[in-house]
């Protein structure tokens, strides 16, 4: 590389070609019919006028790529045209230079030159004035803020106009943006929030279905093949149930309601006598230890979560617990030094007998402790969930605050 540097030129725009060729093409006419501007001038023969009629002619085709050097050589051109006869298309090309310069050149330009064209058609008008000292001296500082100040006012307003319009139009294609994100991340929270519900209502009826078709395959017995039939009708009439239910909710969301199914910690009795009836054949029992103070409900989205916490940890010991005993505890905790109804938290805890398992298994996919995990966390609780010794222990702390409830 010899260190050149090459400046390349867009090609004129067809507008500037057009305009360039239509000014001076005007220039000429009237130089040929004799119309100047100063016909008195004779400093130079009257061809001279031709030569910065051409010249700016000529800047009209880089009036948008190079508006700075278009407008150094007008200004010198319409100062020499002062010295011959003059040409008016010269004046008049000069004003779109200025115009140019404005609207295509950089913000710093933009924003000078109509300040400086500005002080010079005052500084022109007073000087005038005091050398002529004639009202008609005034002329001359009109004329050259029609030729200067003008055009570069003007060219500045369009320019603001449309520098506003684009922000306009930014801001218009980000609040889209930002719509669409919203819309997607809502889309995407409701079908995680609708496969919790789906998965919590129908996974404790499919497990025990899982669990006792395959003891009833396994163990040929008639009686045992009995009692297993009884249990998988059982729960696929309730996971028929809730399947219809949380169909019948999805149909309705349109209208206003909220589609999800709302249990609440009332109904755990229910779920645990149910979890007894399908652990039976897996020497499986269930035991409920509820330390609440009563009388003193909690927000429906707390109910909801500790609900399906519990349901999930009973469905998780059908599948996958020893022999032996199911604890669920429930305890409020109150905030600390206050006696209100509200604050504190509520502690869920399900202890589940880990060990080797007699009989059939039902498999896992994970999505359970997921699922709890989420619910906790919306609520801006903690959640854990491991074994520890031969208990595996489910953990999740949901505070009661309405902040954490909104959250």
């Amino acid at each position: 590389m010899d260190g050149t540097v090459t400046l390349r030129i867009p090609p004129p725009h067809r507008d500037d070609v057009l305009l360039a060729v239509f000014s001076v093409a005007a220039g000429l006419l009237l130089w040929s019919l004799g119309v100047y501007s100063s016909p008195t001038r004779d400093l130079f023969p009257a061809w001279a006028a031709l030569v910065p009629l051409l010249a700016l002619g000529a800047m009209e085709l880089l009036r948008r790529s190079l508006p700075r050097v278009t407008l150094a050589v007008g200004t010198a051109g319409v100062i020499a045209d002062q010295f011959t006869v003059g040409n008016l298309a010269t004046v008049l090309i000069f004003t779109d230079l200025m115009y140019a310069a404005v609207v295509y050149g950089t913000p710093a330009m933009a924003r000078r030159l109509p300040v400086q064209t500005g002080l010079i058609t005052i500084a022109v008008t007073i000087a005038s004035v005091a050398w002529l000292r004639t009202p008609q001296a005034l002329l001359i500082g009109v004329i050259t803020g029609i030729v200067s100040f003008g055009p570069a006012l003007t060219g500045a307003t369009l320019r603001n106009h449309r520098e506003a319009a684009i922000a306009a139009r930014l801001r218009a294609e980000q609040t889209a943006l930002l719509a669409e994100m919203d819309r997607s991340q809502a889309v995407v929270a409701e079908r995680a929030r609708m496969a919790r519900e789906l998965h919590d209502m129908v996974a404790n009826h499919l497990s025990a279905i899982a669990i006792h078709s395959t003891a009833a395959l396994s163990i040929d017995s008639p009686a045992t093949s009995r009692e297993a039939l009884g249990v998988i009708r059982e729960n696929s009439v309730q996971g028929l149930a809730e399947m219809r239910r949380l169909i019948g909710l999805l149909r309705d969301a349109g209208g206003g309601q909220e589609a999800v199914a709302t249990p609440s910690l009332d109904g755990l009795d229910a779920l645990l006598d149910q979890a007894r009836t399908n652990g039976a054949a897996s020497g499986l029992d269930f035991v409920l230890l509820d330390d609440r103070p009563s009388g003193e409900p909690l927000p429906a989205p707390v109910e909801l979560a500790a609900y399906r916490i519990v349901q999930e940890s009973l469905t998780n010991a059908l599948k996958h617990a020893a022999p032996g005993t199911v604890t669920v505890r429930l305890a409020r905790e109150r905030p600390a030094g206050g006696d209100r109804a509200g604050g504190g938290a509520l502690h869920v805890r399900v202890d589940s007998p880990y060990g080797e398992r007699p009989g059939p298994r039902a498999p896992g996919s994970g999505a359970g402790l997921i699922g709890m995990r989420e619910r906790t966390e919306l609520l801006g609780g903690a959640f854990e969930a491991g074994r520890a010794d031969a208990v595996w222990q489910v953990r999740a702390t949901l505070p009661v605050e309405e902040e954490a409830v909104r959250a």
